[in-house]
Protein backbone atom coordinates (compact mmCIF):
# COMPACT_ATOMS: atom_id res chain seq x y z
CA UNK A 1 0.00 0.00 0.00
CA UNK A 2 1.10 3.72 -0.99
CA UNK A 3 2.18 5.99 2.27
CA UNK A 4 0.18 8.73 1.21
CA UNK A 5 -3.09 10.36 2.00
CA UNK A 6 -6.17 10.01 0.50
CA UNK A 7 -8.72 12.77 1.29
CA UNK A 8 -11.50 13.63 -0.38
CA UNK A 9 -11.72 17.19 -0.51
CA UNK A 10 -15.31 17.32 1.67
CA UNK A 11 -16.47 19.47 4.58
CA UNK A 12 -18.61 16.90 5.98
CA UNK A 13 -19.32 16.68 9.06
CA UNK A 14 -18.41 12.83 8.76
CA UNK A 15 -14.65 14.06 7.84
CA UNK A 16 -13.99 16.41 11.08
CA UNK A 17 -11.75 14.18 11.80
CA UNK A 18 -8.99 11.77 10.21
CA UNK A 19 -5.78 10.01 11.33
CA UNK A 20 -2.36 10.81 10.28
CA UNK A 21 -1.22 8.74 7.04
CA UNK A 22 2.33 7.46 7.52
CA UNK A 23 3.62 9.83 5.44
CA UNK A 24 2.50 12.81 7.29
CA UNK A 25 3.54 11.04 10.79
CA UNK A 26 7.19 10.11 10.10
CA UNK A 27 7.51 13.45 8.21
CA UNK A 28 6.72 14.83 12.13
CA UNK A 29 9.54 12.21 13.64
CA UNK A 30 12.09 13.54 15.68
CA UNK A 31 14.96 14.79 13.50
CA UNK A 32 12.74 14.42 10.21
CA UNK A 33 10.85 17.42 10.69
CA UNK A 34 10.15 18.86 6.79
CA UNK A 35 8.64 22.01 5.95
CA UNK A 36 8.36 23.84 2.62
CA UNK A 37 8.57 27.62 2.04
CA UNK A 38 7.44 28.76 -1.04
CA UNK A 39 8.29 32.29 -1.97
CA UNK A 40 5.74 34.63 -3.81
CA UNK A 41 7.33 37.35 -5.47
CA UNK A 42 4.70 40.65 -6.21
CA UNK A 43 4.99 43.32 -8.80
CA UNK A 44 2.65 45.23 -6.83
CA UNK A 45 2.97 46.15 -2.92
CA UNK A 46 0.68 43.75 -1.14
CA UNK A 47 -2.87 44.50 0.14
CA UNK A 48 -3.26 42.81 3.62
CA UNK A 49 -6.74 43.05 3.37
CA UNK A 50 -7.36 41.65 0.39
CA UNK A 51 -4.69 38.80 0.63
CA UNK A 52 -7.11 37.67 4.28
CA UNK A 53 -10.33 38.23 2.37
CA UNK A 54 -9.12 35.80 -0.80
CA UNK A 55 -7.59 33.42 1.71
CA UNK A 56 -11.00 33.12 3.87
CA UNK A 57 -13.00 32.34 0.58
CA UNK A 58 -10.40 30.15 -0.67
CA UNK A 59 -7.38 28.30 1.48
CA UNK A 60 -9.07 28.31 5.04
CA UNK A 61 -11.50 26.37 3.03
CA UNK A 62 -9.69 23.42 2.98
CA UNK A 63 -10.18 20.82 5.46
CA UNK A 64 -6.28 20.02 5.88
CA UNK A 65 -5.86 24.00 5.92
CA UNK A 66 -8.55 24.85 8.97
CA UNK A 67 -6.78 21.42 10.68
CA UNK A 68 -4.65 21.04 13.46
CA UNK A 69 -3.18 18.15 14.69
CA UNK A 70 -4.30 16.60 18.04
CA UNK A 71 -2.05 13.95 20.13
CA UNK A 72 -4.37 11.62 21.95
CA UNK A 73 -3.20 8.30 24.25
CA UNK A 74 -0.35 7.59 26.50
CA UNK A 75 3.75 7.57 26.22
CA UNK A 76 3.39 4.03 24.86
CA UNK A 77 0.62 4.39 22.34
CA UNK A 78 -0.19 7.89 20.84
CA UNK A 79 -3.02 8.63 18.38
CA UNK A 80 -2.35 11.61 16.07
CA UNK A 81 -5.50 12.80 13.85
CA UNK A 82 -6.28 15.85 11.81
CA UNK A 83 -9.32 17.79 13.61
CA UNK A 84 -11.25 20.80 11.94
CA UNK A 85 -10.66 23.79 14.11
CA UNK A 86 -11.93 27.22 13.91
CA UNK A 87 -8.61 29.37 11.72
CA UNK A 88 -8.67 32.89 13.22
CA UNK A 89 -6.42 34.25 10.67
CA UNK A 90 -4.39 36.42 12.94
CA UNK A 91 -2.78 33.54 14.23
CA UNK A 92 -1.62 32.76 10.48
CA UNK A 93 -0.90 35.93 8.64
CA UNK A 94 2.46 37.92 9.80
CA UNK A 95 2.55 41.44 8.80
CA UNK A 96 6.12 42.86 10.07
CA UNK A 97 6.86 46.47 10.27
CA UNK A 98 9.81 46.89 7.95
CA UNK A 99 11.63 50.01 6.70
CA UNK A 100 10.78 49.94 2.97
CA UNK A 101 14.33 52.18 2.34
CA UNK A 102 16.09 49.19 4.42
CA UNK A 103 19.91 48.38 3.09
CA UNK A 104 20.43 45.28 1.04
CA UNK A 105 16.90 43.85 1.06
CA UNK A 106 17.67 41.34 -1.40
CA UNK A 107 19.70 39.89 1.76
CA UNK A 108 17.32 41.08 4.40
CA UNK A 109 14.63 38.79 2.75
CA UNK A 110 17.30 35.88 3.09
CA UNK A 111 18.34 36.25 6.44
CA UNK A 112 13.77 37.15 7.44
CA UNK A 113 13.16 33.31 6.09
CA UNK A 114 16.21 32.03 7.93
CA UNK A 115 15.12 33.36 11.43
CA UNK A 116 11.39 32.28 10.10
CA UNK A 117 12.74 28.38 10.41
CA UNK A 118 14.32 28.59 13.39
CA UNK A 119 10.87 28.31 15.52
CA UNK A 120 8.67 25.43 14.83
CA UNK A 121 5.00 26.03 13.56
CA UNK A 122 2.49 26.14 16.64
CA UNK A 123 0.67 22.31 16.98
CA UNK A 124 -2.26 23.54 18.49
CA UNK A 125 -3.16 25.40 15.04
CA UNK A 126 -3.25 24.17 11.74
CA UNK A 127 0.44 23.70 10.16
CA UNK A 128 1.34 27.05 7.81
CA UNK A 129 1.18 30.58 7.80
CA UNK A 130 1.98 33.54 5.45
CA UNK A 131 4.53 36.47 6.08
CA UNK A 132 3.59 39.28 4.14
CA UNK A 133 6.40 41.75 3.85
CA UNK A 134 6.08 45.08 1.60
CA UNK A 135 10.00 45.43 0.82
CA UNK A 136 10.66 46.12 -2.74
CA UNK A 137 13.52 43.74 -3.58
CA UNK A 138 15.65 42.96 -6.98
CA UNK A 139 12.87 41.05 -8.87
CA UNK A 140 9.93 42.24 -6.86
CA UNK A 141 8.02 44.93 -5.08
CA UNK A 142 6.82 42.49 -2.40
CA UNK A 143 7.59 39.08 -0.97
CA UNK A 144 4.72 37.01 0.37
CA UNK A 145 6.62 34.05 2.30
CA UNK A 146 4.67 30.96 2.68
CA UNK A 147 5.81 28.26 5.41
CA UNK A 148 4.03 25.23 5.72
CA UNK A 149 4.47 21.49 7.45
CA UNK A 150 5.11 18.44 4.77
CA UNK A 151 2.97 16.38 6.71
CA UNK A 152 0.10 18.57 4.93
CA UNK A 153 0.94 17.55 1.36
CA UNK A 154 3.71 16.77 -0.95
CA UNK A 155 4.82 19.43 -3.52
CA UNK A 156 2.41 18.06 -6.11
CA UNK A 157 -0.67 18.80 -3.75
CA UNK A 158 1.16 22.08 -2.15
CA UNK A 159 1.25 23.60 -5.48
CA UNK A 160 -1.45 23.13 -7.02
CA UNK A 161 -3.57 24.63 -3.99
CA UNK A 162 -1.79 27.76 -4.45
CA UNK A 163 -1.86 28.20 -7.87
CA UNK A 164 -5.52 27.49 -7.02
CA UNK A 165 -5.47 31.04 -5.38
CA UNK A 166 -4.23 32.95 -8.46
CA UNK A 167 -6.15 34.01 -11.57
CA UNK A 168 -4.97 34.50 -14.88
CA UNK A 169 -3.70 38.70 -15.11
CA UNK A 170 -5.40 38.34 -18.23
CA UNK A 171 -8.78 37.30 -17.14
CA UNK A 172 -9.62 37.75 -13.55
CA UNK A 173 -12.06 35.19 -13.20
CA UNK A 174 -10.04 32.19 -15.01
CA UNK A 175 -7.66 30.10 -13.40
CA UNK A 176 -4.00 29.47 -14.82
CA UNK A 177 -2.58 26.88 -17.45
CA UNK A 178 -0.57 24.25 -17.06
CA UNK A 179 1.16 22.39 -20.06
CA UNK A 180 -0.31 18.69 -21.67
CA UNK A 181 1.44 15.98 -21.94
CA UNK A 182 1.19 15.04 -25.22
CA UNK A 183 0.86 11.39 -25.53
CA UNK A 184 2.16 9.60 -28.18
CA UNK A 185 -0.36 7.38 -30.57
CA UNK A 186 0.01 3.95 -31.26
CA UNK A 187 1.72 2.82 -34.43
CA UNK A 188 1.23 -0.95 -33.49
CA UNK A 189 0.99 -2.67 -36.80
CA UNK A 190 -0.60 -6.35 -36.81
CA UNK A 191 2.37 -7.50 -38.74
CA UNK A 192 4.86 -6.66 -36.28
CA UNK A 193 3.33 -8.26 -34.08
CA UNK A 194 5.92 -11.16 -33.24
CA UNK A 195 9.06 -8.29 -33.10
CA UNK A 196 5.95 -6.14 -30.28
CA UNK A 197 5.95 -9.20 -28.71
CA UNK A 198 9.73 -9.99 -28.57
CA UNK A 199 10.21 -5.83 -27.77
CA UNK A 200 7.88 -6.45 -25.09
CA UNK A 201 9.56 -8.98 -23.24
CA UNK A 202 12.68 -7.68 -23.28
CA UNK A 203 11.32 -3.73 -21.31
CA UNK A 204 9.94 -6.37 -19.00
CA UNK A 205 13.29 -8.28 -18.52
CA UNK A 206 14.78 -4.91 -18.31
CA UNK A 207 12.28 -3.27 -15.86
CA UNK A 208 12.77 -6.68 -13.31
CA UNK A 209 16.51 -6.15 -13.57
CA UNK A 210 16.59 -2.53 -13.10
CA UNK A 211 14.18 -3.08 -10.04
CA UNK A 212 16.19 -5.69 -8.08
CA UNK A 213 19.46 -3.46 -8.74
CA UNK A 214 17.72 -0.54 -7.56
CA UNK A 215 16.69 -2.07 -4.26
CA UNK A 216 19.47 -3.70 -3.35
CA UNK A 217 21.41 -0.25 -3.76
CA UNK A 218 18.40 1.38 -1.71
CA UNK A 219 19.19 -1.38 1.03
CA UNK A 220 22.79 -0.89 0.97
CA UNK A 221 22.32 2.88 0.96
CA UNK A 222 20.32 2.28 3.83
CA UNK A 223 22.46 0.17 5.64
CA UNK A 224 26.19 1.08 4.77
CA UNK A 225 26.74 2.33 1.02
CA UNK A 226 27.53 6.33 1.61
CA UNK A 227 28.42 8.73 -1.08
CA UNK A 228 32.09 10.11 -0.81
CA UNK A 229 32.98 13.15 0.95
CA UNK A 230 33.21 16.19 -1.16
CA UNK A 231 32.52 20.10 -0.04
CA UNK A 232 28.99 19.45 -0.85
CA UNK A 233 28.26 16.72 1.69
CA UNK A 234 26.95 17.03 4.95
CA UNK A 235 27.66 15.81 8.32
CA UNK A 236 25.45 14.33 10.67
CA UNK A 237 23.30 16.22 12.21
CA UNK A 238 22.84 18.53 9.31
CA UNK A 239 19.39 18.78 9.63
CA UNK A 240 19.72 20.79 12.54
CA UNK A 241 21.48 23.48 11.06
CA UNK A 242 19.85 26.58 10.22
CA UNK A 243 19.68 26.43 6.60
CA UNK A 244 19.94 29.29 4.11
CA UNK A 245 17.82 30.09 0.92
CA UNK A 246 19.13 31.93 -2.17
CA UNK A 247 17.45 31.67 -5.85
CA UNK A 248 18.03 32.83 -9.25
CA UNK A 249 15.62 33.26 -12.64
CA UNK A 250 17.18 31.66 -15.93
CA UNK A 251 15.71 31.37 -19.19
CA UNK A 252 13.07 28.80 -19.86
CA UNK A 253 13.12 29.29 -23.16
CA UNK A 254 16.90 28.58 -23.47
CA UNK A 255 15.95 25.53 -21.63
CA UNK A 256 13.08 24.32 -24.52
CA UNK A 257 15.91 25.03 -27.03
CA UNK A 258 18.29 22.37 -25.59
CA UNK A 259 15.57 19.92 -25.24
CA UNK A 260 13.97 20.42 -28.56
CA UNK A 261 17.56 20.15 -30.44
CA UNK A 262 18.47 16.80 -28.46
CA UNK A 263 15.28 15.47 -28.21
CA UNK A 264 14.91 15.11 -24.62
CA UNK A 265 13.23 16.24 -21.95
CA UNK A 266 12.96 19.46 -19.60
CA UNK A 267 13.62 16.89 -17.07
CA UNK A 268 16.86 15.72 -18.26
CA UNK A 269 18.40 19.34 -19.20
CA UNK A 270 17.69 20.24 -16.27
CA UNK A 271 19.36 17.63 -14.12
CA UNK A 272 21.98 18.03 -16.91
CA UNK A 273 22.81 21.57 -16.23
CA UNK A 274 22.64 20.73 -12.31
CA UNK A 275 25.65 17.99 -12.77
CA UNK A 276 27.56 20.50 -14.73
CA UNK A 277 27.02 23.17 -12.04
CA UNK A 278 27.88 20.94 -9.79
CA UNK A 279 31.08 20.12 -11.78
CA UNK A 280 31.85 23.88 -12.19
CA UNK A 281 31.14 24.54 -8.44
CA UNK A 282 33.18 21.55 -6.82
CA UNK A 283 36.32 22.24 -9.10
CA UNK A 284 36.26 25.44 -8.03
CA UNK A 285 36.29 24.25 -4.53
CA UNK A 286 39.04 21.53 -5.04
CA UNK A 287 41.08 23.96 -6.42
CA UNK A 288 40.51 26.06 -2.82
CA UNK A 289 41.78 22.50 -1.57
CA UNK A 290 44.87 22.31 -3.00
CA UNK A 291 45.96 25.93 -2.62
CA UNK A 292 45.48 25.74 1.34
CA UNK A 293 47.71 22.72 1.07
CA UNK A 294 45.59 19.51 1.65
CA UNK A 295 46.56 16.37 0.11
CA UNK A 296 45.43 16.26 -4.04
CA UNK A 297 43.80 12.59 -3.51
CA UNK A 298 40.72 11.75 -1.83
CA UNK A 299 39.62 8.31 -0.48
CA UNK A 300 42.79 6.88 -3.15
CA UNK A 301 40.88 8.65 -5.65
CA UNK A 302 42.94 10.56 -8.31
CA UNK A 303 42.14 13.88 -9.67
CA UNK A 304 41.43 14.01 -13.29
CA UNK A 305 43.57 15.59 -15.52
CA UNK A 306 43.34 19.22 -16.68
CA UNK A 307 41.05 19.39 -13.41
CA UNK A 308 40.92 19.22 -9.65
CA UNK A 309 37.80 16.50 -9.14
CA UNK A 310 38.75 13.76 -7.87
CA UNK A 311 38.21 10.48 -10.38
CA UNK A 312 35.45 8.12 -9.52
CA UNK A 313 33.29 10.60 -7.30
CA UNK A 314 30.04 8.41 -6.09
CA UNK A 315 27.48 11.79 -5.61
CA UNK A 316 23.87 10.42 -5.21
CA UNK A 317 20.33 12.56 -5.28
CA UNK A 318 17.00 11.70 -4.37
CA UNK A 319 14.36 12.71 -6.41
CA UNK A 320 10.53 12.91 -4.96
CA UNK A 321 8.42 11.08 -7.76
CA UNK A 322 4.73 12.16 -7.40
CA UNK A 323 2.73 8.50 -7.43
CA UNK A 324 -0.45 9.85 -8.39
CA UNK A 325 -1.46 7.82 -11.75
CA UNK A 326 -4.41 9.91 -12.76
CA UNK A 327 -5.69 13.49 -12.95
CA UNK A 328 -6.80 15.48 -10.09
CA UNK A 329 -5.59 18.01 -7.86
CA UNK A 330 -2.00 18.12 -8.45
CA UNK A 331 -0.49 19.87 -11.39
CA UNK A 332 3.36 18.87 -10.39
CA UNK A 333 5.40 16.20 -11.39
CA UNK A 334 4.06 13.03 -14.11
CA UNK A 335 0.95 10.89 -12.52
CA UNK A 336 1.61 8.43 -15.86
CA UNK A 337 5.16 8.12 -15.71
CA UNK A 338 6.53 8.15 -11.86
CA UNK A 339 9.85 8.27 -13.34
CA UNK A 340 9.39 12.01 -15.07
CA UNK A 341 9.40 13.53 -11.70
CA UNK A 342 9.85 17.28 -12.89
CA UNK A 343 7.50 17.88 -15.63
CA UNK A 344 3.36 18.10 -15.33
CA UNK A 345 1.28 15.56 -16.78
CA UNK A 346 -2.17 17.29 -16.77
CA UNK A 347 -3.86 20.19 -16.89
CA UNK A 348 -6.81 20.89 -14.13
CA UNK A 349 -9.78 18.99 -14.31
CA UNK A 350 -12.80 20.58 -15.68
CA UNK A 351 -14.47 20.78 -12.05
CA UNK A 352 -11.41 22.15 -10.49
CA UNK A 353 -11.77 25.44 -12.26
CA UNK A 354 -13.93 26.89 -10.15
CA UNK A 355 -14.07 28.65 -6.60
CA UNK A 356 -11.99 26.54 -4.10
CA UNK A 357 -15.71 26.70 -2.22
CA UNK A 358 -17.44 24.61 -5.05
CA UNK A 359 -14.58 22.56 -5.14
CA UNK A 360 -14.69 21.23 -1.93
CA UNK A 361 -18.39 21.16 -2.19
CA UNK A 362 -18.62 18.99 -4.68
CA UNK A 363 -16.44 16.24 -2.65
CA UNK A 364 -14.00 15.58 -5.35
CA UNK A 365 -12.17 12.09 -4.97
CA UNK A 366 -8.54 13.57 -5.41
CA UNK A 367 -5.34 12.30 -3.72
CA UNK A 368 -4.43 14.82 -1.73
CA UNK A 369 -1.50 14.45 0.53
CA UNK A 370 2.22 13.04 0.30
CA UNK A 371 1.73 10.39 -2.43
CA UNK A 372 5.26 10.10 -3.10
CA UNK A 373 8.37 7.73 -3.28
CA UNK A 374 12.02 8.41 -3.43
CA UNK A 375 14.14 7.21 -6.74
CA UNK A 376 18.17 7.86 -5.38
CA UNK A 377 20.08 8.89 -9.00
CA UNK A 378 23.68 9.24 -9.78
CA UNK A 379 25.83 12.04 -10.89
CA UNK A 380 28.30 12.29 -12.99
CA UNK A 381 30.73 14.97 -11.51
CA UNK A 382 33.75 15.91 -13.93
CA UNK A 383 34.74 18.18 -16.30
CA UNK A 384 33.46 17.64 -19.87
CA UNK A 385 35.13 19.05 -23.14
CA UNK A 386 32.30 19.12 -24.99
CA UNK A 387 29.20 20.62 -22.58
CA UNK A 388 26.60 18.59 -24.44
CA UNK A 389 27.96 15.78 -22.43
CA UNK A 390 26.41 16.81 -19.03
CA UNK A 391 22.45 16.42 -20.69
CA UNK A 392 23.42 13.28 -22.54
CA UNK A 393 24.70 11.66 -19.66
CA UNK A 394 21.73 12.96 -17.47
CA UNK A 395 19.42 11.67 -20.36
CA UNK A 396 20.71 7.84 -20.35
CA UNK A 397 20.74 8.00 -16.63
CA UNK A 398 17.28 9.30 -16.48
CA UNK A 399 16.23 6.89 -19.14
CA UNK A 400 17.45 3.92 -17.93
CA UNK A 401 15.45 4.90 -14.27
CA UNK A 402 12.45 4.82 -16.10
CA UNK A 403 12.91 1.17 -16.27
CA UNK A 404 12.23 0.47 -12.53
CA UNK A 405 10.01 0.55 -9.74
CA UNK A 406 12.12 2.11 -7.12
CA UNK A 407 9.79 5.23 -6.17
CA UNK A 408 6.96 2.33 -6.02
CA UNK A 409 9.03 -0.08 -3.81
CA UNK A 410 10.46 2.59 -2.03
CA UNK A 411 6.96 4.39 -1.06
CA UNK A 412 5.65 0.66 -0.20
CA UNK A 413 9.00 -0.52 2.34
CA UNK A 414 8.41 2.48 4.20
CA UNK A 415 4.69 1.83 4.47
CA UNK A 416 5.12 -1.66 5.52
CA UNK A 417 7.94 -0.69 7.71
CA UNK A 418 5.38 1.81 9.71
CA UNK A 419 2.74 -1.05 9.66
CA UNK A 420 4.99 -3.63 11.31
CA UNK A 421 7.45 -1.62 13.17
CA UNK A 422 6.02 1.79 13.64
CA UNK A 423 6.92 5.48 13.02
CA UNK A 424 10.22 5.99 14.36
CA UNK A 425 11.71 2.64 12.27
CA UNK A 426 9.93 3.82 9.18
CA UNK A 427 11.88 7.17 9.94
CA UNK A 428 15.00 5.69 10.73
CA UNK A 429 14.88 4.01 7.19
CA UNK A 430 14.34 7.57 4.88
CA UNK A 431 16.53 9.58 7.07
CA UNK A 432 19.44 7.00 7.04
CA UNK A 433 19.44 6.41 3.14
CA UNK A 434 19.03 10.24 2.85
CA UNK A 435 21.90 10.51 5.02
CA UNK A 436 24.29 8.49 3.52
CA UNK A 437 23.53 10.63 -0.27
CA UNK A 438 24.61 13.94 -0.83
CA UNK A 439 21.49 16.20 -2.02
CA UNK A 440 17.66 15.92 -3.36
CA UNK A 441 16.45 17.79 -6.37
CA UNK A 442 12.77 18.32 -7.06
CA UNK A 443 10.76 20.15 -9.51
CA UNK A 444 7.35 21.71 -9.68
CA UNK A 445 5.61 23.11 -13.49
CA UNK A 446 4.27 26.62 -12.74
CA UNK A 447 1.75 28.95 -15.10
CA UNK A 448 2.07 29.16 -18.67
CA UNK A 449 0.63 32.82 -18.26
CA UNK A 450 1.05 35.30 -16.12
CA UNK A 451 -0.95 35.21 -13.04
CA UNK A 452 -1.73 37.26 -9.82
CA UNK A 453 -2.10 36.49 -6.07
CA UNK A 454 -5.60 37.62 -5.27
CA UNK A 455 -5.10 40.88 -7.64
CA UNK A 456 -1.14 40.88 -6.79
CA UNK A 457 0.59 39.99 -10.32
CA UNK A 458 3.23 37.43 -9.59
CA UNK A 459 6.54 38.13 -10.91
CA UNK A 460 8.46 35.04 -9.50
CA UNK A 461 7.99 31.39 -7.63
CA UNK A 462 10.43 30.28 -5.70
CA UNK A 463 10.01 26.53 -3.61
CA UNK A 464 12.21 25.35 -0.64
CA UNK A 465 12.29 22.12 1.05
CA UNK A 466 14.32 22.16 4.72
CA UNK A 467 14.08 19.61 7.85
CA UNK A 468 15.93 16.17 5.65
CA UNK A 469 19.29 15.33 6.53
CA UNK A 470 20.80 17.16 3.09
CA UNK A 471 23.11 20.02 3.20
CA UNK A 472 21.68 21.00 -0.49
CA UNK A 473 18.48 20.65 -2.02
CA UNK A 474 17.80 22.22 -5.58
CA UNK A 475 14.76 22.80 -6.58
CA UNK A 476 13.07 23.95 -10.42
CA UNK A 477 9.68 26.24 -10.04
CA UNK A 478 8.46 27.12 -14.12
CA UNK A 479 6.92 30.31 -14.33
CA UNK A 480 5.76 31.74 -17.92
CA UNK A 481 9.14 31.80 -19.61
CA UNK A 482 11.17 31.56 -16.38
CA UNK A 483 12.90 28.68 -14.26
CA UNK A 484 13.53 29.69 -11.13
CA UNK A 485 16.51 27.79 -9.34
CA UNK A 486 15.93 27.22 -5.73
CA UNK A 487 18.72 26.36 -3.62
CA UNK A 488 18.20 25.29 0.31
CA UNK A 489 21.82 25.24 1.67
CA UNK A 490 23.06 24.59 5.12
CA UNK A 491 26.06 27.78 5.01
CA UNK A 492 28.60 25.93 7.09
CA UNK A 493 28.99 23.64 4.65
CA UNK A 494 28.25 25.69 1.39
CA UNK A 495 29.01 29.56 2.50
CA UNK A 496 28.64 30.64 -1.26
CA UNK A 497 25.35 29.23 -2.65
CA UNK A 498 25.05 32.11 -5.13
CA UNK A 499 27.96 31.10 -6.91
CA UNK A 500 26.35 27.54 -7.17
CA UNK A 501 23.51 29.01 -8.79
CA UNK A 502 25.63 31.61 -11.16
CA UNK A 503 27.69 27.85 -11.68
CA UNK A 504 24.16 26.49 -13.09
CA UNK A 505 23.08 29.83 -15.30
CA UNK A 506 26.38 29.73 -17.10
CA UNK A 507 25.98 25.91 -17.52
CA UNK A 508 22.57 26.30 -19.48
CA UNK A 509 24.29 29.36 -21.20
CA UNK A 510 27.15 27.23 -22.94
CA UNK A 511 25.11 23.91 -23.44
CA UNK A 512 23.02 26.88 -25.26
CA UNK A 513 26.14 28.06 -27.14
CA UNK A 514 27.39 24.32 -28.10
CA UNK A 515 23.44 23.59 -29.43
CA UNK A 516 23.21 26.56 -31.70
CA UNK A 517 27.16 26.25 -32.65
CA UNK A 518 26.74 22.71 -33.80
CA UNK A 519 24.03 23.39 -35.99
CA UNK A 520 21.15 21.27 -33.99
CA UNK A 521 18.84 24.23 -33.84
CA UNK A 522 17.95 26.83 -36.62
CA UNK A 523 16.59 30.38 -37.13
CA UNK A 524 17.77 31.21 -33.11
CA UNK A 525 18.31 34.74 -32.24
Amino acid sequence: MMTGDHVKASRSSHHDEEPLSPAARFFQAPRFNVYIIAIVGCKTRINTDVVKAGLEQTLVKHPRFSSKMVVDGNKYCKNKKWTQTKVNLEDHIIVPELDPNIDFPDRFVEDYVSNVTRTPLDLSKPLWELHLLNIKTSDAEAVGVFRIHHSMGDGASLISLLLACTRKTSDPEALPSVPVKKRAGSTFNSRDGFWWFFLAIWMLLRLIWNTMVDVLLFVATTLFLKDMKTPIKGAPGVELNVKKFVHQTVSLEDIKLVKNAMNMTVNDVVTGITQAGLSRYLNRRYIHSSCTGEEKKLDGRVKQSNSNIPKGIRLRTVILVNLRKSAGIQVAHAPNDPSSSLSVAETYPPEFKQDMADMMAKRLKTRWGNLIGYMFLPFTISLQDDPLDYVRKAKATIDRKKLSLEPIFTSMCIGFAFRIFGNKVAAAIIRRALSNITMAISGVVGAQEEISFYGHPIAYLAPFVYGPPLSLVVNYQSYVNKMTISLTVDPSVIPDPYELCNDIEESLKLIRHAVVNKGLIKDVV
